[in-house]
């Protein structure tokens, strides 16, 4: 079933939103200074292409500087990601069809608004010194 949603998501949107994710990595690493966002760009562009079975867990020793530059995702983009995602979540969700894709945008709102810090697993797999984020 996994990979029949991850196959919907992916011709519905999923495509698109991870270029817009790389995009925005391309123009951090070109600035330089931003290449911790641009890295965490990338991470989410490969979590939107595929999120069904997959998680955001908290990376364990992620400290303060993960923290600041969590704060400055947020007022820069982060909350006009998250505010994007759930957006396009509700709109999903009017549809039966499209409650598992709605769902799956609320799924990206906690990385996309708090990027740093966290990393995705499989769902399957043992959370080894990190907690899961929901």
């Amino acid at each position: 079933m996994r990979l029949v949603l991850n196959v919907i998501w992916l011709v519905f949107g999923g495509f698109w939103l991870a270029v817009g994710y790389a995009l925005a990595a391309l123009v951090c690493f070109i600035l330089i200074v931003t290449i911790p966002f641009g890295i965490a760009a990338l991470r989410m562009a490969n979590f939107t292409l595929w999120p069904f079975g997959r998680r955001i867990v908290d990376r364990p020793g992620a400290g303060g500087a993960s923290l600041v530059g969590n704060v400055l995702w947020i007022l820069l983009a982060g909350w006009w990601l998250a505010l994007g995602h759930l957006t396009t979540g509700l709109a999903l969700c009017l549809t039966i069809i499209g409650i598992p894709l709605g769902l799956a945008n609320f799924k990206l709102i906690p990385v996309s608004l708090l990027p740093l810090g966290k990393e995705i697993v499989d769902v399957d797999a043992p959370a080894v010194g990190a907690r899961a984020a929901f």
